[in-house]
């Protein structure tokens, strides 16, 4: 029985820390850190770099002239801001749209080989200092281009991070509540671990680079923003996040589609932390091994586990005979309301009834048992790192 109850209390640990213990020892962090150095504020150079606005796209027919008008309405010279499409593989009318622009750079090929082969092949073509990239199913704000430039003067910085939201026309739908109440929270973490030393990886909507750190990656690569921020890390930049930089991106159509989302993040994270393995060096990366794991490897590795077994374990300390029954009792009733707020959100959202209150326990459980069917997906990879998109609103 002892180690029932050494179990429970690792799991209830490990839980608890992965999704408000580490915000908060995070949060504290940061305010000390604060009382000796304040932030510094950095400001535009006086000759503004030449940018590339780089976009992937697949079939994207819909979006091109919502997205080229988002790139031309951006507050920054033009021509200084080069926009690049990489469209491997679209058979639609994709290339046939973009042709219609003029000074937009075009590289496609036939063959479909993933997001991740059409970054390694556009970026031997990119020739400005730095490089934003962003999806060709986003909006930037205007300006945005020059707030990344601005954390740029920061010697010490090497990739930027922007803010992703989600825009959404059913508000109180379970992807939008869910998936829109996470990324928040996830932009809180992401300006908390900035402040500390480093954000921990950076979202496809809307991310930058110097062009002379890129590193290609391996075409089977299934996260490849997360990595290719992570391998700058890596050679001692630091990942800067900035609020004022931001993408916006409708919430997926329904919560079958934004499973496609999840899945291939877990899978794409799990495949990372094997490929980004030095990173577990604490004595080498110091605060942010300590970011990384509290921040990331935690979410895609023991703690769906620990929150699996965290119930069961739970119901077997019941017994009467056990030291604080009464505490256990607590717990167990909290996490029997909290799978039945789930349960009762699952049911209404398939009754297209919206209670955005009962979809963030839903949309949690949700995250993590996607976390084992990545596991799954993973274990049955064949090597291409295509999928099929998700579904907006």
């Amino acid at each position: 029985m002892t180690t029932l109850f050494m179990l429970f209390w690792i799991c209830m640990f490990l839980v608890f820390y992965t999704y408000i213990g580490y915000g908060i020892v995070l949060w504290m962090a940061v305010k000390v850190k604060e009382l000796f150095s304040s932030q510094k504020v950095f400001e535009l150079p006086e000759v503004l770099p030449e940018v590339t606005l780089f976009i992937t796209a697949y079939n994207e027919e819909e979006m091109v002239n919502e997205k080229m008008a988002n790139c031309l309405s951006l507050d920054y010279p033009r021509d200084k801001l080069h926009i690049f499409w990489v469209t491997d593989g679209s058979n639609d009318a994709t290339n046939d749209k973009l042709a219609k622009y003029q000074d937009v750079t075009i590289l496609f090929k036939p063959q479909r080989q993933g997001k991740t082969a059409a970054i390694n092949r556009g970026m031997k073509s990119v020739t400005t200092p730095i490089v934003i990239f962003t999806d060709a199913n986003t909006s930037i704000n205007r300006k945005a281009v020059k707030e990344i430039v601005k954390a740029f003067t920061d010697s010490r910085t090497g990739c930027v991070a922007g803010e992703k939201r989600i825009d959404t026309k059913e508000k109180d739908s379970a992807s939008s509540g869910g998936e829109s109440a996470y990324w928040k929270y996830e932009s809180l973490l992401k300006e908390l671990d900035s402040r500390l030393y480093s954000s921990v990886g950076a979202a496809g909507e809307l991310f930058a680079i110097r062009t002379s750190l890129f590193q290609e990656m391996p075409e089977d690569t299934l996260l490849d923003d997360f990595v290719l921020s992570l391998q700058i890390a890596l050679i001692g930049y630091r990942i800067a996040y900035c609020r004022s930089a931001y993408a916006t991106e409708r919430a997926s159509l329904n919560m079958q589609e934004e499973e496609k989302r999840k899945v291939r993040i877990a899978a794409g994270g799990i495949q990372a932390i094997g490929r980004l393995w030095p990173l577990f060096n604490i004595f080498r990366y110091k605060c942010l091994s300590f970011q990384y794991i509290s921040h990331r490897v935690l979410r895609w590795t023991i703690t769906p586990v620990a929150l699996l077994l965290l119930l069961p374990l739970n119901l077997f300390l019941l017994y009467p005979e056990a030291a604080s029954v009464w505490l256990y009792q607590v717990f167990a009733a909290g996490q029997l309301l909290f799978y039945l707020l789930a349960v009762l959100g699952w049911i209404l959202s398939k009754k297209s009834i919206r209670t955005k209150y009962l979809f963030i326990p839903y949309y949690f459980l949700f995250m993590n048992l996607n976390v084992f069917k990545g596991i799954a997906y993973l274990k049955n990879f064949k090597g291409l790192a295509v999928w099929e998109k998700a579904k907006r609103q």
